[in-house]
C-alpha cells in the first residue's frame, strides 16, 4: 500500500466523519451557552488545547459551570466545571459518562489492556484487584526503600555546586529522571539508572518520549485510533501503520514499539523469577508460553538493573502479581492485563509528578518567605523523628510523619489545586440524561438554567483547571496560591473528605474528587488510582532538596535590563520554557539557581 493510498483513505474516513456531523439537525445545546467557533477545522480546540490557561479559566468565569464549546470538524461538547454536574458525570451517573471511544482505542494501542483502556465489568475487575496495591500499609513499606532515589537526586547537584557559590541548573529533566527511577523501582523493583546520564535503556527513552510524541499529534488523535480499529485485519492495519506518512505518527509508532518489548521482558522476567523462588504457583499460568521449567531470565539491557533483594518482593508489580495468583480464577487477570497495568502505571506516574515537583521547587525559589518557612518546619519535623539536633539534614522520616508536615501538605495541596498537571478529561454520553447543576447559568437566550439535557453522543470535556479554581467554591482568591487556605488559625491541616457537588455543615460545596476535594486526581471509579503514591513521592523529594539546598529564580539580564523569565504553557499538559531571547519559548526546562543552604535560610 502506497503512502498516497494510505492518505487518501485517512482523508474519505475524515470526509465521512465531517458528514454525518454536517446531516444532524438543529443541536440539542442550541441553549448552552458559549463562545462561537474560532475555526471551521479546530473549532475553539485551538485556544483550549495550545497555551489555554487563560482562555479555559475565561470560559468558565463567563459562561458557568457548563459551556458548549466547538470540537473538530465542527462537533459540539460540553465543557463542564460545575461541582454537581461533575459529580453525576464522574460518580452518580459515572456508567452513563464513559471514556471516549477515541481514548480507549488509543490507549489500548499504546498500553494494551491496561486500567485506562477498559470499560465496564472489565475494568472494575482490574480496579477490584488493584486497589491494595496501593494501599497505605504498602505505601509505608515503599518510603524508607525508595529513599535513596531522592537522596541520590539531591547529591547530583550538590555536586554541581562550587563551594559556597552557586549555580544555574536545569531542574526538569532531573526531576523527570527522578520521577522515573521512583516509578519503576516501585512498580518493578527495577532500577533504569537513569540518574546517570552516561547509561541508557530503550525502555527508560520510549517512556520520556511518550508524551511529548502524543502532544505532536493532538489534533489528529481523535481520528487515528478510530481509523486504525475500523480495520479488521491486524495485517491490514500494520500496513497502513507503517506507511502513514507522518513523522510524528512513525515516531509514536517507534516508541509504543520499545515500551510493549521492554515491558513483556521485564514482565517475563519477574514472573519467571517469582515461579522460581516459590511466590507463584507454577500450575497458575504460563510464562510467555512456556512452563516453569527451563524458562531462561533474559538478559537485561545496558543501563538496567534488577534490584532483586533490595526490594523483596515489596514492589507494585509483585504484589500485583501475588494478588492476582490469591484470587478467585474468575476474578483473575490475564497476563496482557498485567502486562497492561504495568505500561499504564508507569506513564501515569512520571510525566504528572516530575511536572509537580518541578512546579513546586519554582514557586518556592519566587517566594523565598515560603521556603525558609517550610524549610523549618520540615527542619523540626525531622529532628523529632530522628530525636536528634545534629545530621538532621539526612535523615529520611517515615511514612506517617511526612505526611503529617502542616506546611508541607498545603504547599502541595495547593500547589495541586491551583497548578493540576493534567487539566482536562473527557467522556462520552452513551444515553440521554441531565446533569444538574449547584450553580446555575444564563442560557443563549437568557432564561436561568437548573439544569442541562445531555443527548447520546455528546462528548463531555471536565475541566479540572476551572474546577480547581471555581470562585463559588473556593472563595474569591480562588486564582490566588495561598497554601494557608489548608490550614487552621493554629496551624493545623485542614481535613477534606470526597465531596458530592451539595454542601456541607459550613455551608460550602465540595467537588467529588478523591484528594482533598479537588478534581486533580478526579473522582469516582476512574479516579486515579496511585494518588497516594505520586504525594509521598512529592513530599519526600521536596523535604529532601529542601534540607540541603536553597532555590531562587535566574537573575540573568539582557542589555536592557529584562531578566529571564520562565512561562508555564498549558498543552494539555503543563510546559514550562523559557522566554526568549534567553531560551526558545518552546523547549520545556525550568531553571533555577542552586546553593548550599545556610543557616539565614530557616525562619528565625
Amino acid at each position: 500500500m502506497v503512502p498516497s493510498l494510505v492518505v487518501s483513505l485517512f482523508l474519505c474516513f475524515v470526509i465521512w466523519v465531517v458528514a454525518r456531523r454536517t446531516r444532524r439537525p438543529k443541536s440539542p445545546l442550541a441553549e448552552v451557552p458559549g463562545p462561537e467557533s474560532d475555526h471551521w477545522l479546530k473549532g475553539n480546540f485551538g485556544r483550549i488545547f495550545q497555551d489555554g490557561w487563560y482562555y479555559n479559566l475565561q470560559l468558565a468565569e463567563k459562561y458557568g459551570g457548563v459551556v458548549k464549546v466547538h470540537a473538530l470538524l465542527g462537533a459540539e461538547q460540553l465543557y463542564v466545571s460545575d461541582p454537581l454536574a461533575l459529580h453525576y458525570v464522574v460518580v452518580k451517573e459515572q456508567h452513563i459518562y464513559t471514556e471516549t471511544d477515541m481514548f480507549i482505542m488509543a490507549n489500548k494501542l499504546i498500553f494494551g489492556d491496561g486500567l485506562i483502556s477498559t470499560l465496564g465489568e472489565q475494568h472494575k475487575k482490574q480496579r477490584k484487584m488493584l486497589n491494595p496495591v496501593f494501599s497505605l500499609a504498602n505505601m509505608r513499606d515503599l518510603l524508607p526503600i525508595i529513599q535513596p532515589i531522592a537522596d541520590k537526586l539531591s547529591g547530583i547537584f550538590l555536586e554541581q555546586i562550587p563551594d559556597g557559590d552557586s549555580k544555574e541548573i536545569n531542574v526538569l529533566p532531573w526531576m523527570s529522571r527522578g520521577a522515573l527511577e521512583y516509578i519503576c523501582q516501585a512498580a518493578l523493583g527495577y532500577s533504569f539508572n537513569v540518574l546517570d546520564p552516561t547509561r541508557t535503556s530503550a525502555y527508560a527513552e520510549a517512556i520520556q518520549k511518550l508524551a511529548p510524541s502524543g502532544l505532536r499529534l493532538i489534533f489528529i488523535r481523535p481520528f487515528v485510533p478510530l481509523f486504525l480499529c475500523t480495520i479488521k485485519s491486524p495485517s491490514l492495519r500494520n500496513q497502513f501503520a507503517e506507511r502513514f506518512p507522518l513523522k510524528a505518527f512513525q515516531d509514536m509508532r517507534s516508541v509504543v514499539e520499545a515500551l510493549d518489548k521492554g515491558s513483556r521482558r521485564i514482565f517475563r522476567e519477574k514472573k519467571t523469577r517469582m515461579l522460581n523462588s516459590g511466590e507463584l504457583r507454577a500450575s497458575w499460568v504460563e510464562v510467555e508460553g512456556s512452563k516453569r521449567s527451563g524458562v531462561p531470565v533474559q538478559g537485561k539491557e545496558e543501563g538496567e538493573r534488577d534490584l532483586g533483594d533490595r526490594m523483596r518482593g515489596r514492589d507494585i508489580m509483585s504484589i500485583m502479581l501475588r494478588a492476582n495468583m490469591s484470587s478467585e480464577e474468575s476474578e483473575r487477570l490475564s497476563d496482557e492485563e498485567l502486562l497492561g497495568q504495568m505500561s499504564t502505571i508507569i506513564f501515569a506516574g512520571f510525566e504528572t509528578t516530575s511536572t509537580a515537583i518541578s512546579r513546586i521547587l519554582y514557586i518556592l525559589a519566587s517566594k523565598p518567605e515560603v521556603q525558609a518557612k517550610l524549610r523549618s518546619e520540615i527542619r523540626k519535623a525531622k529532628q523529632r523523628y530522628a530525636n536528634t539536633q545534629a545530621g538532621w539534614e539526612e535523615v529520611g522520616i517515615g511514612y506517617d510523619e511526612l505526611m503529617a508536615i502542616p506546611y508541607l501538605d498545603a504547599v502541595v495541596r495547593e500547589t495541586l489545586r491551583v497548578y493540576p498537571p493534567t487539566s482536562l478529561l473527557s467522556r462520552t454520553c452513551r444515553q440521554d440524561t441531565t446533569l444538574p447543576l449547584a450553580y446555575p447559568i444564563t442560557s443563549s437566550s437568557g432564561v436561568t438554567l437548573t439544569s442541562v439535557a445531555v443527548p447520546a453522543g455528546t462528548s463531555v470535556i471536565m475541566s479540572l483547571l476551572a474546577a480547581n479554581h471555581n470562585k463559588q467554591v473556593w472563595g474569591p482568591d480562588a486564582d490566588e496560591w495561598r497554601p494557608e487556605r489548608w490550614l487552621t488559625e493554629s496551624g493545623e491541616r485542614v481535613m477534606f473528605s470526597e465531596g458530592d457537588g451539595e454542601e456541607d455543615g459550613e455551608g460550602r460545596v465540595k467537588y467529588p474528587g478523591v484528594y482533598a476535594s479537588m478534581m486533580t486526581f478526579l473522582g469516582g471509579g476512574r479516579a486515579c488510582i496511585g494518588f497516594k503514591f505520586a504525594e509521598m513521592e512529592i513530599k519526600q523529594v521536596i523535604t529532601t532538596f529542601l534540607s540541603r539546598m536553597h532555590f531562587s529564580l535566574p537573575y540573568e539580564t539582557d542589555s536592557h535590563g529584562n531578566k529571564k523569565s520562565i512561562t508555564w504553557k498549558m498543552n494539555g499538559l503543563q510546559v514550562p520554557v523559557v522566554d526568549p531571547p534567553f531560551g526558545d519559548g518552546v523547549t520545556a526546562q525550568v531553571p533555577l539557581i542552586v546553593r548550599r543552604v545556610k543557616q539565614e535560610d530557616f525562619v528565625a
